[in-house]
């Protein structure tokens, strides 16, 4: 087989801590080809849902971009971060102990629907050229401009003490870890992503998703006649 006339789309849950291109790089290696790169990228500190194209199917992984995403996991109320995640150290706030669950609901319908969002520092935007978190790691601060972007569904899942877990649906550009910041921000106690899992891309689900490891021993295991490159 020619490898330009192969072509595959893999769902892979990305393991914590790894980039995704650091998961690109895996199936890459695994498969002996260079045209592979993934649908929408996940912070090393979240999991989930990574599409992964190679070869000719490459040319989907725009369409994939633009399809709505599934989010779960965890705010934390009473501090917050620079990066607005764990990435950075935890900076205390206020406490957290008097917010009602009517408050936090309130502040969520505030977050849901089309709104503006000013994403983070710490994110892979270029501004005059430049990727913001490069700046933000040298001190230099950037002015992020606010962007629309449409947050479909934000439910509140459990809030238990200064946690609380969500599920929400959003559009292409939405940053979770600025609705943690945003939320914090309205309730006027400070809040951060203590953890995030992508549970949907589209219609394609987590639940399809193979594990990394599995994944790279199948790709390996296959004849070199239904793999190109793998000698």
């Amino acid at each position: 087989m020619q490898q330009e006339a192969y072509g595959e789309v893999f769902l892979i849950n990305k393991p914590l801590e790894w980039t995704s291109f650091d998961v690109v790089k895996k199936v890459r290696n695994a498969l002996r080809i260079k045209k592979v790169g993934h649908a929408g990228t996940l912070d090393p500190l979240a999991t989930g849902l990574l599409i992964v194209c190679v070869g000719k199917m490459t040319k989907q992984i725009e369409g994939f971009m633009g399809q709505e995403k599934e989010y779960t996991g965890t705010f934390v109320l009473g501090a917050t971060t620079e990066s607005f995640d764990l990435e950075k150290p935890i900076i205390p706030v206020a406490d957290p102990s008097s917010i009602t669950l009517e408050q936090l609901q309130s502040a969520i319908q505030q977050l849901t629907g089309n709104i503006l969002q000013i994403p983070p520092m710490h994110s892979a935007i270029k501004v005059d050229g430049k990727r913001v978190y490069a700046s933000a790691r040298l001190g230099i601060e950037v002015k992020m401009e606010p962007r629309p972007v449409e947050v479909r569904e934000f439910e509140l899942t459990r809030f238990e003490n200064s946690e609380v877990d969500f599920r929400i649906c959003c559009s292409k550009g939405t940053y979770i870890r600025s609705l943690a910041r945003d939320l914090g921000e309205l309730v006027g106690v400070g809040a951060y992503l203590k953890s995030l899992c992508r549970t949907r891309i589209g219609n394609h689900s987590l639940t399809d998703a193979h594990e990394l490891p599995q994944l790279v021993e199948e790709i390996k295991s296959r004849h070199n006649e239904n793999l190109p490159g793998l000698n």
